[in-house]
């Protein structure tokens, strides 16, 4: 009798997410399924967690009897929850999305999706997210059979410890996978500035698109081709060591003087 692996899901775009809907179908008979997500959309809140707001945790009811909670929270503190209170033991791997948009590009220092990953791998627990290039009208469904086909190749062939695997499917017809470098480009602000009732300026952030000369393995020039792309994300040891080699002497010796 083969054990089914215990896989967590999360992601940014709230528990009533559509993208979290088809992520769930694509496992939900291959695993035992625990979903803890955001009771609100929680996009752009990277890597944040809640210090000064109280949490609350509500189970919700769905399908095929998974253990479904909602948090008040980010993904990361769904996270973080989820492995200290709701969980019995440590899920195998942690499953986030299916992100309304890309995370493509430097985009990955700014999404829920990756940040609830983020932590997992802090834990010592394998993550993917996964993503949609397309925003407005996202096909989650063309996912689906890619998904499971990912999950179990990391399982069977693990990631390195400290490294996450950042998934996005391409607006475009599929023609196949690519393993990618993550790309320079992300959406930079585009205020517009509006005026309330009473005469005071407000602003919409807004964003565009900050477009860079990208590497041809790069994931944004990969998406542009038609290719999912999957991009290694390593998190563990964050030191810039040619830095800390090549002026480790001399930073010192000019303090201690």
């Amino acid at each position: 009798m083969n054990i089914k692996p215990n896989i967590l899901l999360t992601n940014d775009d709230g528990i009533h997410a559509p993208g979290l809907m088809h992520l769930w179908k694509a496992v939900a008979d291959f695993a035992k399924v625990t979903i803890v997500a955001p009771s609100v959309e929680k996009s752009g809140v990277g890597a944040a967690l809640t210090l000064r707001e109280p949490l609350s945790i509500d189970a919700i009811s769905w399908e095929k009897n998974t253990h479904a909670w909602k948090i008040t929270g980010t993904p990361v503190d769904c996270v973080r929850l989820a492995t200290s209170l709701l969980l019995e033991k440590k899920p195998d791997l942690i499953l986030s999305g299916i992100n309304r948009g890309s995370n493509a590009g430097r985009n990955v220092l700014y999404s829920g999706t990756i940040g609830g990953i983020i932590e997992g791998a802090f834990r010592g627990i394998q993550g993917i997210a996964f993503s949609c290039e397309d925003y407005d009208n996202p096909q989650y469904q063309l996912t689906e059979k890619y998904l499971l086909k990912i999950v179990q190749h990391i399982l069977n062939h693990p990631l390195t410890p400290g490294t996450i695997l950042n998934v996005n499917f391409p607006h475009l017809p599929i023609k196949g996978i690519k393993l990618a470098r993550q790309g320079q480009g992300y959406w930079i602000e585009n205020p517009e500035k509006r005026v309330n009732p009473d005469g005071d300026p407000y602003y919409w952030q807004g964003g565009k698109w900050d477009e860079k000369n990208e590497h041809e393995e790069s994931d944004v020039a990969l998406l542009k081709q038609g290719y999912i792309a999957a991009v290694p994300i390593h998190v563990g040891e964050m030191t810039d060591h040619h830095f800390f080699k090549e002026r480790k002497e001399h930073f010192e010796n000019h303090f201690n003087l």
